[in-house]
């Protein structure tokens, strides 16, 4: 059941924004809509049961005084029940629609009908309120199959035949929903499709990349990020909702049933990004650099990994997918929000960035919030493993040799246990692999691109007549000793022997029957 806070006056402009608590972009822009001149009347509506004002927002007067002039109201609604909708919308001329920020459910059908059926109930409810205006806030990675780069991407890019993060194909079938709908029951419809949106009150990307920065392991990603994309801060992402608004209200502009990508205009490097965040939060950066295709083969193979044992429900896989993501190029063309829409950022993104790590200094390295988790502290596994060889490589104190060890440990296991092949194929391939690759070294030339190709000697291939006498006088000795104790089993002269080989066979294996018969076979042959 909807409950309102405070009633509006019904002789201004009224809107709602579903998903005005629950989403920062939501919470950004009702905070515009109520420093716009326009004097709206807002209506927020989520899942939660009650408004309840965060410390900066009972610090910061415009939400607060407008609850109590009557301008905010705040509906309880679930976007399964189109009842719920419908009473929260009523006499609306223009909804905001955030999108489904609650990801937290595993269930791909709790997925759907949240993101999915959700949106049907608002459209639905939208043309039988006769709301005028119906603008969604999707995403840009709706063109993003999660692994192909973008470049340059416009709003003529299709949606992808297969998704790999199913998140993203369920918002492109939101957004398509969205974008039919429009010119139904002289309802008008577009879609905003930021990219990777950050700012104050983000509970996603940056907790993401703050505790990518706590791993060991994952600072290798964070430092190697040198593809570009594109991040939107969050007030300019408000604006444009403004923005749109204005235009589908105008109807000069072709604006209705149409996607527009919305950017702050300024590429920027993934590592230098998260760098710049982590830096204004006290995390000392990693000078580590691993090569970029070499980081996206070794996250195709771990995800290929999950896949294979149907994991991609678990969090390891999730970031698995968040770490694939940062290292693809995402670079957005957002031209045609600002011809038709007329957008353009009101904040840098030096001054998001900024504005960003302000917000989030419970977040900084050294805060009482982060201390527990200060990683310059010993912990009980430093403690217990101390400072040896292996301590070293497992607690990447030296992250070179780690990371040599790690990528070693996993190409064994791969060569030798996942690869379905018997131990015996396994080695012969490895030789032919070492075989090919010693003749290929053989055949370059002394010099390449102006660097020096060192040879191998072939003095190094050479055995000496010494160490291949030796090594024949060994395997002599050991047949000999094998044919000693056969004729001694045959004759009848060391039965203690003979047990003790025949209960090693039988407690080796299921075959220790064969083992014993073929035993007993040669020692009669012997006879």
């Amino acid at each position: 059941m909807a409950t309102e806070v405070a009633a509006g006056d019904a002789a201004t402009s009224v809107c709602t924004v579903i998903g005005g608590r629950s989403s920062f972009i939501g919470r950004s822009l009702v905070a515009m809509l109520l420093r716009s001149p326009a004097g709206w009347t807002v209506r927020i509506a989520d899942s939660h049961p009650f408004l309840q004002l965060d410390p900066d927002e009972e610090r910061n007067p415009i939400l607060s005084d407008s609850i109590q002039s009557g301008r905010v109201s705040y509906f309880q609604v679930d976007v399964r029940d189109g009842s719920q909708i419908s009473r929260a919308i009523e006499g609306s001329s223009v909804v905001f629609y955030m999108g489904a920020s609650d990801s937290t459910s595993r269930s791909f059908y709790d997925q759907y009908k949240v993101i999915v059926q959700g949106t049907k109930n608002i459209i639905n409810a939208c043309r039988h309120c006769k709301v005028e205006r119906l603008i969604y806030n999707s995403s840009a990675d709706v063109v993003f199959d999660g692994i192909h780069d973008i470049c340059h991407g416009n709003e003529s890019s299709p949606y992808p035949f297969k998704f790999e993060d199913r998140l993203n194909d369920l918002r492109a079938q939101a957004e398509a929903l969205i974008l039919s709908s429009n010119s139904a029951d002289g309802l008008s419809t577009c879609a905003l499709r930021p990219s990777n949106p950050f700012g104050p009150g983000d509970s996603h990307f940056i907790p993401s990349i703050v505790n990518e920065a706590k791993s060991r392991w994952a600072k290798f990603f964070i430092r190697s990020g040198r593809t570009m994309c594109d991040y939107t801060y969050v007030e300019n992402i408000a604006h444009a909702h403004v923005c749109a608004e204005n235009a589908l209200r105008s109807g000069i502009a072709p604006v209705a049933g149409e996607p527009f990508f919305i950017t702050n205009l300024q590429p920027m490097e993934t590592g230098e990004f998260a760098s710049a965040i982590l830096d204004g939060l006290g995390y000392q950066r990693s000078n580590f650099h691993v090569p970029h295709k070499l980081l996206i083969f070794l996250l195709m193979l771990v995800g290929w990994a999950y896949k294979k044992f149907d994991l991609l429900s678990s969090p390891s896989y999730l970031r698995v997918a968040f770490l694939r993501s940062f290292l693809c190029i995402r670079a957005f063309d957002c031209s045609k929000a600002q011809k038709i829409i007329g957008y353009s950022p009101v904040i840098s993104l030096e001054e998001g960035i900024m504005s960003t790590t302000d917000s989030f200094s419970h977040l900084a390295r050294g805060s009482p919030y982060m201390r527990e988790l200060d990683l310059s502290k010993s912990s009980n596994v430093e403690k217990l493993l101390g400072s040896g060889k292996v301590a070293d490589i497992l607690l990447w104190r030296d992250e070179t040799k780690t990371f040599a060890y790690a990528l070693g440990l996993f190409l064994f296991l791969h060569w030798f246990l996942l690869s379905e092949r018997t131990f015996l194929t396994s080695i012969a391939k490895l030789l032919l692999l070492v075989s090919v690759i010693l003749f290929g070294h053989g055949r370059l030339p002394p010099t390449m691109f102006g660097f020096t190709i060192d040879k191998i000697s072939p003095f190094c291939f050479e055995v000496s007549q010494t160490t291949m006498r030796s090594v024949l006088m060994s395997l002599s000795s050991v047949w000999n000793r094998g044919l000693y104790m056969v004729n001694t089993l045959a004759r009848g002269e060391d039965w203690s022997t003979f047990l003790g080989v025949r209960n090693q066979s039988e407690a080796s294996s299921s075959s220790s029957k064969y083992i014993s018969i073929c035993l007993l076979v040669t020692i009669s042959t012997f006879r």
